[in-house]
């Protein structure tokens, strides 16, 4: 049976990541110091959640190397999730005991490059999403701030909200882009082209029809060797995003580009590495788009990531 003669398998929405750390204590302090908010420690592996109501959005889980461990994506229905075991290298349905929130998942195995990818269902969500306060800001001639009410804020870090994103780097961009948009509902909101007219990089968002949906939830990028790029956590506002990389930088970690502002997807974006040299992202104010959203295509390069902020690392895009 081809590729597009097989159902395609919905999916609704990214839900968390998984990563393996050599030094748990080490990745545990950054990860508290980055927002997450500890929920269960379970044998090597310790789940954080969000302000969102998802079960959790990181598991951090101790090995002998350093490895991203794949990202998740909710499918639709049962149906959805049985199907998924005729994927690449899938697994059996298995229940996800130890997880908050349980549920029953499927890994397989991208037909590329061999990294995991999980897809669960029934997951029980929390019951006290975390609403933070929404600020009034003043324009020079709207000024939406009472008079004799001031902004006022405590230093710490940036809570997260949700998992917003996740990327690779691919050794084969055509067939990687032909397996997730003809197996999946992901569609192109960007394309980029390198100067001969090939596509090399696209960010993908899930076709949910009319429903609004983030820019992007999945991106990849052709180079020489496999690897996860980074992924990426939404936080509350530009003022929770920006105290938080004041406290990044005050506990002595190292970033890696930010804050600035993307042109595709817009968000404004703050990136870390943590103490196992992986890369994970803070952004806010990301566009949202449907089925009338027409597909971008740009030609690569240093301009096309960013409007303002620093200059890009020569060695980010590696």
């Amino acid at each position: 049976m081809t590729v597009n003669s097989t159902p395609r398998i919905n999916l609704v929405r990214i839900v968390h990541a998984f990563y393996i750390h050599k030094d748990l204590n080490k990745a545990h302090e950054f990860l508290l110091d980055f927002g997450f908010q500890e929920v269960k420690r379970v044998g090597k592996d310790i789940y954080y959640r969000g302000t969102s109501s998802q079960p959790f959005v990181y598991c951090a889980r101790h090995g002998e190397e350093d490895v991203f461990g794949g990202a998740a994506f909710v499918v639709e229905s049962e149906a959805d999730l049985v199907a998924a075991q005729e994927l690449p290298g899938a697994t059996e349905v298995y229940e996800l005991s130890d997880a908050p929130g349980g549920g029953r998942c499927v890994t397989f195995h991208d037909p590329v490059d061999g990294f995991p990818f999980h897809l669960v269902y029934g997951q029980t969500p929390w019951d006290d999403e975390k609403a933070l306060p929404q600020l009034d800001f003043n324009f020079p001639t709207v000024k939406h701030r009472p008079g004799n009410k001031v902004q006022r804020f405590e230093k710490g870090p940036a809570p997260v909200h949700k998992i917003g994103h996740f990327g690779m780097c691919v050794t084969d961009f055509a067939k990687a882009f032909d397996f997730y948009t003809t197996r999946f509902n992901f569609k192109p909101s960007d394309l980029v082209q390198d100067s001969t007219g090939n596509d090399i990089t696209t960010f993908l968002h899930l076709d949910r029809g009319s429903e609004l949906v983030d820019h992007h939830c999945f991106f990849f990028f052709e180079g020489p060797k496999p690897h996860v790029h980074h992924s990426s956590f939404e936080t509350h506002d530009f003022d929770t995003q920006v105290l938080g990389h004041d406290w990044l930088r005050s506990k002595g970690y190292e970033n890696c580009w930010g804050v600035g502002r993307h042109i595709m997807g817009s968000q404004v974006f703050d990136y870390w590495f943590d103490p196992s040299r992986f890369i994970i992202e803070h952004y806010v104010d990301g566009d949202l788009v449907n089925d009338q959203y027409p597909i971008n295509r740009s030609l690569a390069s240093p301009g096309n990531l960013h409007v303002w902020g620093p200059d890009l690392p020569p060695t980010f895009l590696q």
